[in-house]
């Protein structure tokens, strides 16, 4: 039966990521794995969520195992709204930061819209704007590429084009570990309102910081015209699959109907948990544990590539976060040698992954929170070697 005839035309922009095909080919703990983002099983409080599991259902009872808000449980946005100092109205509670991109993507673009990213890009936000037939741009947002950007974005409108929104990773960008400065910030926001299109700013990663200064987020420069969005998978435990968007009520009203169709509601259980975890002090214990931990792993990580990488390889130094980047010289392919390095038991994503235009096949991407720091030297060493 040829099951092709009944699928939709969307289908047809589906992308598969390449970090989940290794998940179905290799057992993650039989190899070195710099290859997915995940954070580290030590940062996991299990005790804590055993006891607050049972204090929640003690406290709400068949409640917590209900139905629920589609907007979040109170609690929860309550605790979101006094940590992140917003009103509750601009709180809406997500099943996942990942079904945050995804929804303000199904809200706001339509087939052959723009969606402008910064290059690299995350890989599940070039996949969920693939999904919706965005038209992807990359947009090089250093200082001394101003004038580019500028006629680039003009080009498209002089197409006839429409940018509903620019998708930035401000803090600890993932792939690339590198951070905006509040100069850039600014500049994004400017064209934003001299254009007239929207940014959709991904933090997840933002309380993650081991050195340097926190830069003001990009919904506090432009409130009017950004949704921000944090998770809980790389501060809390990702398991619990709940994330939210800050923005303007009239952006989330439509954002609430639709997920209204999607889920119904985010996990009432998780989210009571994780309002109890925040307003018991547990997120802020736990976050400077987890920052401790994260900061030792990504120097050890640094001082080993220091150590083995050949010459003519360079690396970014992230100042929080999960990733870093590295560029190989001219020539190299990190997708011909994927294949190559899998089997010798080492994974990475190669970086043309998170360029839409899928240039830049001499980087990759090595993530340092999830392999044990036992195991981190023998897994560089063998990638060097493999270089």
């Amino acid at each position: 039966m040829n099951y092709k005839d009944f699928f939709s035309a969307d289908t047809g922009s589906f992308m598969r990521s390449p970090v989940r095909e290794i998940f179905k080919r290799v057992d993650l703990s039989k190899i070195y794995s710099f290859a997915g983002g995940y954070p580290s099983a030590e940062t996991f409080p299990t005790e804590v969520f055993e006891r607050l599991a049972g204090e929640v259902l003690h406290k709400y009872g068949a409640k917590a195992l209900q139905y629920g808000a589609t907007q979040g449980v109170p609690e929860l946005r309550q605790a979101v709204s006094e940590r992140y100092g917003v009103p509750v109205e601009n709180i809406q509670i997500t099943t996942s930061s990942q079904q945050g991109i995804d929804v303000c993507t199904r809200v706001l673009v339509d087939p052959g819209d723009v969606v402008l990213v910064s290059c690299p890009s995350y890989l599940g936000a070039l996949q969920s704007f693939a999904s919706y037939r965005a038209e992807v741009v990359g947009l090089d947002l250093s200082p001394e590429a101003g004038a580019s950007r500028i006629s680039r974005i003009e080009a498209l409108l002089a197409e006839g084009k429409k940018i509903k929104f620019f998708y930035a990773i401000p803090d600890f960008q993932n792939p690339s570990g590198e951070t905006l400065t509040l100069e850039q910030r600014s500049s994004l926001v400017d064209l934003a309102r001299k254009y007239n299109f929207l940014i959709v700013e991904d933090s997840p990663y933002r309380e993650l910081r081991y050195e340097g200064s926190s830069v003001a987020t990009i919904y506090s420069l432009a409130p009017e015209r950004t949704l921000h969005l944090g998770s809980f998978s790389k501060i809390m435990a990702p398991g619990f699959r709940l994330g939210w968007i800050i923005g303007a009520p009239e952006l989330l009203d439509m954002i609430y109907v639709c997920k209204q169709s999607l889920d119904l509601c985010p996990p009432i259980l998780d989210q009571y948990i994780a309002a109890e975890f925040m307003a018991g002090g547990e997120l802020d214990r736990n976050l400077s544990k987890s920052v401790a931990l994260y900061r030792d792993k990504r120097d050890y990580m640094l001082s080993l590539l220091e150590k083995y990488m050949p010459a003519g390889v360079s690396w970014t130094h992230p100042e929080g976060g999960l990733f870093l980047f590295v560029t190989l010289p001219e020539g190299y392919d990190t997708v011909a040698l994927y294949d190559r390095a899998l089997n010798a038991g080492v994974a990475y994503v190669a970086g043309s992954f998170f360029f839409p235009d899928g240039s830049h096949r001499n980087t990759m991407r090595l993530n340092f929170s999830f392999l044990a720091t036992e195991r981190m030297e023998a897994g560089v060493k063998l990638l060097a070697s493999l270089l």
